[in-house]
């Protein structure tokens, strides 16, 4: 008889604080000491917490992996051009590759959001694509928002809807959406 191995797991709390963390100390840093200093700070603190998310769990997490890859790529254009416009860009292209990702994902009948998510969640897959759509279109949401932020206001300003605008609609959007993962799982519809 073997012993099954379970895959090490991280507490939610400490989860969030990985992935929210880095953002918040972008914030503080930004507001003593200016955008390109808190951009090579967010780096390194990005680098640090998916270290620390590999340690702990011996893989690392897709949506935080493919995010920091994006802070290295735009934070790097940022500090090498002395140009924060990279930065305040990085938002706008990671959100609207999310969103075509997902659109052209359902176009081919692959739905990618499934992918990363079904060890988190079990949905049926009309549950599966209602919440790919949605999320799909919240990306593309985003992505404008963030366009409308960054031409019309101060860097300041970006850098506070960044914590205080997009971390918490992402918060209620992703609240809002337990009434379809409530009706769309598998053993419910099988009960009915």
């Amino acid at each position: 008889m073997t012993q099954e191995k379970t895959a090490p797991s991280m507490n939610q709390g400490l989860k969030l604080a990985l992935e929210a963390g880095p953002l918040v100390v972008f914030f503080i840093v930004n507001a003593k000491m200016g955008i390109f200093t808190a951009t090579a700070v967010f780096m390194v603190v990005t680098v640090l917490a998916l270290a620390y998310s590999y340690m702990k769990l011996k893989k690392l997490p897709t949506m935080p992996l493919v995010g920091g890859a994006f802070i290295m790529v735009f934070g790097g254009l940022t500090i090498a051009l002395e140009d924060d416009t990279f930065i305040k860009l990085k938002p706008t292209i990671v959100n609207t590759l999310f969103s075509a990702a997902l659109f052209i994902g359902l176009q081919m009948n692959k739905n990618f959001l499934k992918t990363v998510l079904e060890s988190a969640l079990t949905l049926d897959d009309a549950g599966w694509r209602k919440m790919a759509v949605r999320w799909a279109w919240f990306f593309l949401v985003l992505a404008v928002l963030n366009e409308a932020v960054w031409r019309t206001q101060t860097t300041d300003m970006w850098v506070n809807f960044k914590v205080f605008g997009i971390m918490p609609l992402t918060l209620l959007f992703s609240f809002a959406q337990v009434p379809l993962i409530l009706r769309h799982q598998p053993a419910e519809e099988e009960n009915a």
